[in-house]
């Protein structure tokens, strides 16, 4: 079993950032990526940006590429999502989820998933 529990959230004016961290415990070994999720109210669910731990490669979605950075620590039980130059658009629970191997951003294929961490950005 795998936990996650993501961390960072909060408010912030348009143009500021954010850094978001999930940590993760539990068995570890087979996990082969892990990603970020948001959801805003009335919407689905969507892929933000991924990260494969084996070779650092990393993949983001078109509407943060350039303003946001995913990265993990070395041992790989911690996640983080660097946020900048946020815009309203960004508002949305973020998730954190964890995987066995990339299928591209689908929610059904991460089989582990945070609690959610709210981030708030005024215009």
């Amino acid at each position: 079993q795998v936990h996650l529990v993501e961390s960072g959230g909060g408010s912030v004016q348009a143009g500021g950032s954010l850094g978001l961290s999930c940590a993760r415990s539990g068995s570890v070994y087979s996990i082969n990526t892990m990603a970020w999720f948001r959801q805003a109210p009335g919407k689905e669910r969507e892929g933000v940006a991924a990260i494969y731990p084996r070779g650092g490669s990393t993949v983001y979605a078109d509407s943060v590429k350039g303003r946001f950075t995913i990265s993990q620590g070395n041992a790989g039980n911690t996640l983080y999502l660097q946020m900048n130059n946020l815009k309203p658009e960004d508002t949305a629970i973020y998730y954190c989820a964890a995987g066995f191997e990339w299928r591209g951003f689908y929610s059904g294929g991460f089989d582990y998933w945070g609690q959610g961490t709210q981030v708030t950005v005024s215009s």
